[in-house]
């Protein structure tokens, strides 16, 4: 029991992020991205063209992270007295909006290429893609870990794999070009990357909202929390119930608790104690703030609706 509660202790601390980590996959993809555009423009290749943007992006979503990590550190204070961890988040909403942007201005070039195919020098195209390839794989490695750490992280990480995965097509689709003339082949490309970065950038995005918006977190049923609570003796009812994410790591609860008799004190911290247990072990909240009312002046249509 001793050590599951160790453990949980363990993943209940906010781990820091690797900020080194954050900056060298930063300094990596503004070096791809230069690199890509100046390729793009000698092979004439919208597909590089569009890995290149969408390496930008990474950069920018990196230095952001790195940017948003540090602030979020920042201390509380008389105006912010939750601190500064949802920039975070923030953050994380920003480099999702940037990239849906990008990926239709993609779109737009990629349907006059459809109408009006280009010849492509494929191999300048597969040479520069091998290079962003290797970059971006070793950018992914560096932020793993801390990508379970911070959805910020975890935006900018995800756009790191998504740009690993359309280089991996661009020298596939460059390969096919160079040996079949099939110069479509590139905005289709494009098209695909895109397609897979939207959905990506949508998750990112809704959960972001989710966030700001003081949604109850996905995994919590509020009405199980409710009929738990309910079910100590001590409890006649519970009201005004509410549940959300300050940031993505940490939820917030509070509560009206409804007692069956009029306790003292000392009993009644031992029924928060309880509550607080509760809220702890199975549902892995650990920042609650319950109010305790005993024959309180509340309608009963209130307490039903109400939660």
């Amino acid at each position: 029991m001793a050590e599951n509660n160790n453990k949980r202790r363990k993943s209940h601390r906010h781990q820091p992020v690797n900020e080194r980590n954050l900056l060298t996959a930063t300094l990596l993809n503004f070096v791809i991205t230069i690199v890509e555009i100046a390729g793009g423009i000698l092979s004439n290749s919208l597909a590089l063209l569009s890995d290149a943007l969408h390496n930008m992006t990474d950069a920018f979503s990196t230095f952001i992270a790195l940017i948003a990590t540090r602030v979020g550190k920042r201390n509380a204070t008389e105006k912010k007295t939750f601190g500064y961890k949802r920039i975070e988040i923030l953050a994380a909403m920003l480099n999702a909006v940037i990239l849906i942007i990008i990926c239709f201005f993609l779109f737009r070039e990629a349907w006059e290429r459809l109408r009006d195919p280009q010849p492509v020098k494929t191999i300048i195209v597969i040479f520069v893609a091998m290079i962003g390839l290797v970059a971006n794989i070793l950018a992914v490695t560096l932020l793993r870990k801390d990508s379970k750490k911070s959805i910020n992280v975890k935006a900018a990480y995800v756009h790191l794999i998504g740009d690993s995965l359309s280089s991996i097509v661009v020298i596939i689709a460059a390969t096919a070009i160079q040996l079949f003339e099939i110069y479509w082949l590139d905005p289709v490309i494009t098209v695909l990357i895109g397609l897979y970065l939207i959905r990506e950038s949508y998750i990112i995005l809704k959960t972001a909202v989710n966030i700001l918006m003081q949604s109850t977190p996905e995994h919590l049923n509020i009405n199980k929390i409710k009929m738990k609570v309910e079910s100590l003796p001590e409890v006649n009812n519970v009201h005004h119930l509410h549940a959300w994410n300050l940031s993505d790591r940490e939820i917030h609860f509070e509560a009206h608790i409804e007692l069956t008799d009029d306790l003292h004190v000392s009993q009644l911290k031992i029924t928060q104690q309880k509550i607080e247990k509760i809220l702890k072990e199975r549902y892995q909240i650990h920042h609650s703030t319950l109010q305790f009312e005993f024959d309180p002046d509340h309608s009963r249509s209130l307490l039903h609706k109400d939660l």
